[in-house]
Formats: structure tokens, sequence, C-alpha cells
């Protein structure tokens, strides 16, 4: 099985953190997720987060810092994501393929329905704002 290579950015603004709602019809669809999305061939990672968090929030990343690599196998995909914490950003994030949007302070995260591979994310933005 194949792995999926996803930037992930993490979207933080005054302790809130911007979500989008996966639509239906993708996989973990109608779960909330952190914006991102695949790195294609011969894209760094870094350009692949630059190019999907403007494609999917029209948001501008001025500057961003590591947070966490992930690895994890839901069984029918398996992913490896890299996630970035994203403070310093252009523009204001809207999502722009029709899903559901918000912003949720991280305290509330822990009630959110986010797909497993997420939950390390989670616990490492408690972790970061407590």
């Amino acid at each position: 099985m194949k792995q999926v290579h996803v930037a992930v950015g993490v979207i933080v603004s005054n302790g809130d953190v911007f979500l989008t709602k996966r639509l239906d019809h993708v996989h973990q669809g109608g779960k909330w997720e952190f914006p991102g999305g695949k790195v294609e061939e011969g894209e760094s990672v870094s350009q692949a987060l630059h190019r999907e968090l403007q494609e999917e929030i029209a948001i501008d990343v001025l500057s961003c810092m590591p947070l966490v690599e992930i690895s994890h196998d839901y069984g029918d995909k398996r992913v490896k994501l890299d996630v970035f914490l994203v403070d310093n950003f252009q523009g204001e994030p809207t999502a722009q393929e029709g899903q559901q949007q918000g912003w949720f302070n991280i305290s509330e995260l822990s009630s959110v329905d986010f797909p497993e591979a997420n939950i390390v994310i989670v616990e490492k933005l408690k972790g970061l704002y407590a």
C-alpha cells in the first residue's frame, strides 16, 4: 500500500485554530481537519504547504515552523503528515472548496471529530498553549 505524503498547516490566531470539514465523499469524510494537502512529485514540503494553503483556504504563509511528523496507517490508506504551525500569514482563511469551516479555541479541540492521525496534533497544541 502506497503512503500519501501530506503537508499540513495548523493555522493559529489569538489562541484559536482554523479548521475545515472534509467533504463527505473523500477519505475520512465528515471529519474536521487542519488544512493542507498532498506533496506533489518534485515539490518540497514547504512548497506544498504554501501551495495547498493558497488553494484550499486562500492565505499566503509568511513564515511557519515544524510542529510534528506523523505516520499513520488507516488500514485502507497510509499517510505521512508533515505538520507546521502557521501563525504568520496574510489574508483571512476561507474554505475554497465549499466545505464547512471555523475557528476553534485550542481548549475545544478534544471534543472535535478529527481523523485519528490528527489526535497527535491536538495533544501537541494543548501542550504548547496550555
